[in-house]
């Protein structure tokens, strides 16, 4: 057997090395966040769930009159928000459609249920909180509150609350929807922190509060927390 000139394996293995490192760096998911945003929040609980590794990149959505509204940032998310998460080679944005990317791509442990009613109930509450309570409270909608910012919070999460208490009475177990933890869950946390942010009274809603403290109890949770994250001020750390 005729050998190959040693000069030539070394070339080939630095190229596959280098082929290698490139794919790698494209296979890397980078995740845009700000350390109180309910909405990266909801992404960092789903990616520490399934497990995946990522580099984070804060966006400060207060300094500089707000960094998502940089050139840099509109160019990768136009809708200049937070969460956007490159992965696979692609960027997305919406928390939603990237926990459903990620519900597809890597289904274990599983986020929606397998049973049509259940999965259409956990979109339900999901959607109930992403669409119907948190863009309501959010910091844009509070920007134009000015001394009614407390005032307008408060009265769109209690509203949105009393329909969602009365909603989870029908459809929890020891989570949002039976026993496992779903999309559902992944929402219902955050929008309790911001309740909590804007002294919402949680007393009337029993409900809520209970699947939240053992919500609070998972590591994903916990590693995902806005207290723990790298870009969270000193003042705040857990």
């Amino acid at each position: 057997m005729q050998s190959r000139p040693c000069g030539a394996r070394s070339r080939r293995a630095l190229s596959a090395g280098r082929d290698g490192d490139e794919r790698r760096r494209r296979r890397r998911q980078v995740l845009y966040s700000y350390f109180r945003s309910s909405c990266s929040w909801r992404v960092r609980i789903a990616l520490a769930l399934k497990g995946i590794s990522y580099d984070l990149v804060p966006v400060n959505l207060i300094k500089d009159g707000g960094q998502q509204f940089s050139a840099e940032f509109k160019a990768l998310n136009p809708m200049q928000q937070v969460p956007a998460l490159k992965i696979d080679g692609i960027t997305l944005s919406q928390s939603l459609a990237i926990i459903n990317y990620l519900e597809e791509t890597h289904p274990n442990p599983r986020l929606l249920p397998q049973d049509p009613k259940k999965r259409a109930k956990v979109r339900m509450i999901a959607d109930h909180i992403a669409s119907g309570i948190q863009p309501l409270q959010n910091l844009n909608v509070l920007k134009q509150m000015g001394e009614k910012k407390m005032e307008w919070a408060q009265n769109c999460i209690m509203s949105g609350f009393q329909a969602l208490e009365q909603i989870l009475q029908s459809t929890a177990g020891r989570y949002c929807v039976g026993d496992e933890v779903s999309m559902a869950d992944l929402c219902l946390v955050p929008q309790v922190a911001n309740a909590e942010r804007f002294k919402v009274d949680m007393g009337p809603y029993p409900t809520i509060t209970r699947i939240n403290k053992a919500l609070l109890e998972l590591e994903a949770f916990k590693t995902s927390h806005p207290s723990r994250q790298p870009d969270t001020p000193a003042e705040l750390r857990a």
